[in-house]
């Protein structure tokens, strides 16, 4: 049994909160410790912290600030077994899923330590006779991070490497289901040379969040989680008046065309759909054959693979395929996904509502389920599941696959399997998601990259980390400069227009 408390400043604070959660074991079902929720005047304090470290880091340069994250990967990668075991433990995924999450994390803080490139800006030299311009990438002061349950690794290194590495102090509230390695993170972080409130972490509930984007000091709020959650959070933070990126949910489409290789697409669908438990923003939750005969291989297939599948605690030997979901509540929702496929009519091919394996008796355990023959109007296809569900729909053409993605309410991702370049480059230019894999079924931009999506997967107009991190956490500011060189200077009302020799700026 262990306490998670919080953050502040310099070191971890104790379980001073009134309220608390329970932290159970997903492999288990035992409770295995308890997480203060941070009150009012908790998250006072550590947005109090984060705004009086606020000058001090942003005065340093960015090269300074590289350093310390410099340093810090090296930890991330010191630490790495520590911090896996940490995921596993209270997320439930497996263990080699836990460390490559880590790994992608770790590849946004490389990312961060180029911030000396990254914040150059834009020079104009003569932009009119005798004036240069000049823009400055700034930070925007004090940043929230909400992350959600299923990466606590690696969603918080999509946010405060970037936000820090611009100058910005940051709080980050993880999720209380598994707060452990934030909590861990936060300690290496003070050990790779974070001054004291640089970076924070809250623990806590809906009433911590709403706090944390009413506090007068913060200035932009970052939220990973809900399609509803997202757009709460971006409508609070947006009626104040600061910037918000808020992604939501996901139903994401892996189109397969005729002419796809059954025995590749089969294996990319196992891992794609049924990793991680299906508990990832990415997973491929639908699968969308063109035409009956690609469709009919593929079950066949797929019902072959799903039958070798191992599921059991993540830290278990021989290492199973995927592990637990995250809750008990969580496990009934969705066996009740599952009911609900079978009472609207979808053929149900394999049902991981009865499952049977080491370790699997105790735990929140669902095996891999597909359906076939799923239509469009059925809960198990509009609805986001994160679970281990695979529904398989069957179209005429490319053009009704096209539609289908159109018609969803989320535009995550997508991927398409296929050996003809000019299905796969129309596809690529008409599909309508963020983010597209061509014979690729995850397809998560890498850290140099942005990752978001369209439509009600992602509420703001820039995604996170990559380029668009950058800008997200910095403002633009642009200098027009003229040094005069002697003589009286005169009033001068026309608006002016730098682009002539002739104009009114020559010899002053």
């Amino acid at each position: 049994m262990y306490t998670c408390g919080h953050h502040i400043g310099s070191y971890q604070q104790p379980d001073s909160d009134s309220r608390v959660t329970l932290l159970f074991d997903p492999a288990t079902g035992e409770q295995q410790g308890k997480v203060a929720l941070a009150d009012a005047t908790t998250v006072k304090h550590a947005v109090q912290a984060a705004a009086a470290a606020l000058p001090g880091w942003a005065a340093q340069t960015p090269l300074q600030r590289a350093r310390v994250l410099f340093r810090f990967r090296d930890l991330l990668q010191q630490h790495g077994d520590e911090l896996a075991r940490l995921i596993t433990r209270e997320h439930g995924k497996v263990l080699s899923d836990a460390r490559a999450e880590l790994q992608r994390g770790i590849e946004v803080v490389e990312f961060a330590c180029g911030i000396p490139h990254l914040l150059k800006g834009e020079h104009s030299l003569n932009a009119g006779t005798g004036v240069d311009s000049y823009s400055l990438q700034q930070p925007v002061g004090v940043c929230v991070g909400i992350t959600p349950f299923n990466f606590p690794a690696m969603v918080p290194l999509w946010m405060f490497p970037v936000a820090l590495a611009c100058g910005n102090t940051f709080v980050l509230k993880p999720s209380e289901r598994d707060p452990s390695v934030a909590l861990r993170m936060a300690a290496l972080l003070a050990e790779a040379g974070a001054p004291a409130g640089v970076f924070n972490v809250v623990n806590g509930d809906a009433a911590t969040v709403e706090a944390l984007i009413d506090a007068p000091e913060v200035q932009a709020v970052s939220f990973v989680g809900s399609t509803p959650v997202a757009e709460a959070v971006y409508r609070r933070a947006s009626a104040r008046g600061i910037r918000a990126q808020a992604l939501g949910g996901a139903k994401n489409h892996l189109v397969v065309l005729p002419d796809a290789d059954p025995d590749q697409v089969c294996a990319a669908l196992l891992g794609a759909a049924f990793g991680s438990a299906g508990e990832r923003c990415m997973a491929v939750s639908v699968a969308v054959c063109v035409g009956d005969a690609i469709a009919d291989v593929l079950i066949d297939r797929l019902r072959a693979a799903i039958a070798t599948l191992r599921v059991g605690p993540g830290l278990l030997q021989p290492e199973p395929h995927f592990g637990p979901l995250i809750t008990q509540a969580h496990a009934a929702r969705v066996r009740k996904y599952i009911d609900d496929g079978v009472t609207e009519g979808a053929t149900l091919v394999c049902d991981g509502r009865t499952l049977s394996g080491a370790g699997t008796a105790q735990g929140w355990f669902v095996g891999a389920t597909l359906f076939d023959h799923v239509q469009p109007a059925m809960r198990l296809y509009r609805e986001e599941i994160f679970g281990p569900v695979l529904a398989l729909v069957r179209v005429r053409s490319m053009d009704d696959a096209l539609a289908l993605i159109a018609a969803h309410e989320y535009g995550n991702g997508s991927a398409i399997f296929t050996h003809d370049g000019g299905a796969a480059r129309r596809f690529a230019t008409a599909v309508e998601t963020g983010m597209v894999g061509i014979n690729v079924p995850i397809p998560v931009p890498m850290a140099f990259h942005s990752f978001g999506g369209w439509k009600r997967s992602l509420f703001g107009p820039l995604h996170v980390h990559g380029p668009d991190g950058v800008r997200f956490y910095t403002r633009l500011k642009t200098v027009t400069a003229r040094w005069p060189e002697g003589g009286p200077g005169h009033a001068d009302f026309v608006m002016p227009t730098m682009g002539n020799e002739n104009d009114h700026h020559k010899g002053q």
